[in-house]
C-alpha cells in the first residue's frame, strides 16, 4: 500500500504536487491509476442501444456497480455508489427541449442520459485511503447528443458557478450539460446534474460531519470538462457552508473549458486542485479552438488550460504495436497504462507494474501479438437478449435500481 493512506493530502494536491510530477512519485502513479480506474464503470456500464427502451439507462443497479465491471477484487480503495446522476445533451431549441431525441417512443429518457454516478468510501476504504472520500465520476461521450454538446464552442459566462455579473467565460455546451433540468424526463422532477450532484453531496458530508472528508471529481474527455465545472462549483459555494474541505479534479484527456478569466477564478479557489494528464498524442487535449462570446461571430477568445499538468505518451510502450493509430491514444485504457510506464523528462517508458497488462486489450487491440490477450475482449453478454423459459429471446438489457 506504501503511504497513499498517509499521504492522500499532498498527493490531493495541498501542496499542488510539487516535487510529485517529475519524476512521477510512486504513490502518486498509482493514485491516478486508481481515479482513472474509477472512470471506466460510467461507460461500460451504458446502455447504448438505440433499440432499447433503457438506452440512456446504466447496464446495472449501483449495488452491483463496481462487481460488475471489475472494481472490487484484488482492489483496496472501496467504495459505494450512492447516487446515478443525469444530464440533458445537445443544443437547446426555445422552449421545445432538446434536438436529439431516441429511437423509441417509449424511451424511459427522453433527453437525458446517465452521465455518472457519487460514491463515498467504504469502512475499509477509508483506512486504504485515510479518510472518507467522497467521489464523482463523470463518464466520456457517447451519445451523438454528446457530440453535439462538445462542439458548441461558443462562450458563455457562469452564473450558477460565479455570480451574475462575473468576468469568467465558459463553454456552452458544457455549462448547459452542467446546469439544465430536463423538461421531458420527469423522473429528475425539473433538477440539473448540477442539483443532483450538491444534493447527494450534501447528504453525505452531513452524514460523516464528524471524519476527514475530501471531494474527489474525476472524468475522462468530456467528462474531464464537466469535472473540471463540477470542482470549481463544490469550491466556489462550498457543500454545508463547509470551506475546509479539499476539492480534487482529477482530468484524463480533457479539453479545456474556459477563458484566461475563467483560468483565474479556479485558481483564486483555496481548497480547489486539478491534476490534468494528457497524452502528448490526443488531439482532444488541444481542443476547444479560440471562440466568440454565444451570439457573436468576433472577437476569438482563447480558451485556457487550469491546474497542473503532466504529458504522458503511451506510445513510447515497448508494450504496444508500433503501429496504433494516434486516435486511439484517447482511450481511457491507454492513458492508465501510459501514467504505469510514464518516466517523465528522463524519457522512455518503463512499465511498474500498477495496471493490469490483460486490460490494456479491454477495447482494443493494441497489445502486441506475443502478449496473447484478445483484443478488444470486453463484451456485454448477448448485447442484453435474454433467453426465456419458454426459448425465445427477449431484450433485458437493464438492472432496476432505486431510481426508475
Amino acid at each position: 500500500m506504501s503511504g497513499i493512506a498517509e499521504r492522500w493530502r499532498v498527493l490531493s494536491g495541498s501542496d499542488n504536487w510539487e516535487g510529485l510530477l517529475d519524476p512521477l512519485d510512486s504513490d502518486l502513479r498509482r493514485y491516478l491509476i486508481h481515479y482513472g480506474t474509477m472512470v471506466l464503470p460510467a461507460s461500460e456500464a451504458f446502455i447504448n442501444e438505440a433499440a432499447s427502451k433503457n438506452v440512456g439507462l446504466s447496464r446495472y443497479a449501483r449495488r452491483n456497480l463496481f462487481e460488475n465491471t471489475g472494481l472490487v477484487k484484488g482492489n483496496p480503495f472501496k467504495y459505494e455508489a450512492t447516487k446515478y446522476f443525469y444530464a440533458t445533451s445537445g443544443f437547446p431549441i426555445g422552449d421545445s427541449g432538446y434536438t436529439v431525441r431516441p429511437t423509441r417512443a417509449d424511451a424511459v429518457l427522453k433527453e437525458t442520459n446517465w452521465n455518472g454516478y457519487v460514491a463515498v468510501a467504504t469502512d475499509e476504504g477509508k483506512v486504504a485511503l485515510g479518510r472518507r472520500d467522497i467521489l464523482i465520476v463523470w463518464r466520456g461521450t457517447i451519445r451523438v447528443s454528446e457530440k453535439i454538446t462538445d462542439i458548441t464552442y461558443v462562450f458563455v459566462k457562469a452564473p450558477l458557478i460565479f455570480g451574475q455579473n462575473s468576468d469568467p467565460l465558459v463553454h456552452r455546451g458544457f455549462y448547459d450539460m452542467y446546469t439544465t433540468a430536463s423538461i421531458q424526463d420527469a423522473q429528475l422532477n425539473g433538477t440539473s446534474a448540477r442539483d443532483q450532484i450538491r444534493e447527494e453531496v450534501a447528504r453525505l458530508v452531513e452524514l460523516y460531519k464528524d471524519e476527514e472528508i475530501s471531494i474527489t471529481v474525476a472524468g475522462h474527455s468530456l467528462g474531464s470538462a464537466m469535472a473540471t465545472l463540477n470542482a470549481v462549483d463544490m469550491a466556489a459555494n462550498p457543500i454545508n457552508n463547509n470551506k475546509d474541505i479539499l476539492v480534487t479534479a482529477f482530468l484524463y484527456a480533457s479539453p479545456k473549458v474556459g477563458d484566461e478569466n475563467f483560468k483565474n477564478a479556479f485558481s483564486n479557489q483555496q481548497n480547489l486542485r486539478a491534476l490534468r494528464i494528457s497524452d502528448v498524442n490526443d488531439g482532444v487535449t488541444n481542443l476547444p479552438p479560440p471562440a466568440p462570446i454565444d451570439g457573436n461571430i468576433l472577437p476569438l477568445i482563447p480558451y485556457a488550460d487550469v491546474g497542473e499538468g503532466i504529458a504522458i505518451e503511451s506510445k513510447k510502450s515497448e508494450y504496444l504495436k508500433p503501429e496504433i493509430d494516434n486516435l486511439l491514444t484517447h482511450d481511457l485504457i491507454l492513458y492508465m497504462h501510459g501514467i504505469d510506464g510514464y518516466q517523465g523528462s528522463q524519457g522512455g517508458f518503463e512499465r511498474q507494474g500498477y495496471f493490469d497488462l490483460a486490460k490494456v486489450n479491454k477495447y482494443q487491440g493494441a497489445l502486441k501479438d506475443e502478449y496473447h490477450i484478445p483484443a478488444a475482449w470486453l463484451n456485454i453478454k448477448d448485447n442484453g437478449m435474454v433467453q426465456q423459459e419458454d426459448g425465445t429471446y427477449i431484450l433485458d438489457d437493464h438492472e432496476p435500481d432505486e431510481t426508475f
